[in-house]
């Protein structure tokens, strides 16, 4: 897929303690948990881009 102005995505990682497999959750089909139920973070940034490159709108 070509990135053009005017587009909007997200980077999300996520890091858990454990494994990395995850499990997503059949009933929402949203949320994500990990699969041996150790803690994780995840977190979220937001860019656009623009004519001249990208802006970071959050993060």
């Amino acid at each position: 897929m070509l990135l053009v102005p005017g587009m909007v995505f997200t980077i999300e990682p996520m890091i858990n303690r454990g494994r990395a497999e995850v499990i997503l959750d059949d009933k929402n089909g949203w949320t994500v948990y990990t699969e041996d139920g150790l803690d994780s973070a995840q977190w979220e940034v937001m860019v656009l881009i623009t004519d001249k490159g990208y802006e970071i709108l959050a993060h």
